[in-house]
């Protein structure tokens, strides 16, 4: 882990487009900005780790339904044929 300090009004870098702003610090708590490109996420921990447990478990229903749903496509079960043979 890499640790810096800094005051407030500086800013470091990460990468070429995301900049990271000490906008305020208060006793124990200190507020950032951020200025980053608007396909990059910014999320605090709790939120993130929220995140990533809904898309698990959206990951497993979905593998259940495409199981469930694969009993129902076409050569998936054998149908008996029935022999269509001319008298």
């Amino acid at each position: 882990m890499l640790t810096l300090t800094r005051s407030v009004g500086e800013s470091i870098r990460i990468g070429e487009d995301i900049e990271v702003y000490v906008v305020e610090v208060r006793g124990g708590t200190v507020r950032l900005g951020f200025k980053a490109p608007r396909e990059v996420t910014i999320h605090r921990e709790e939120v993130y780790r929220q995140i990533t447990e809904a898309n698990s478990l959206a990951a497993e229903v979905a593998a259940d339904a495409v199981a469930a749903l694969a009993a129902f496509a076409p050569g998936s079960a054998r149908v008996p044929q029935q022999d269509v043979t001319t008298p």
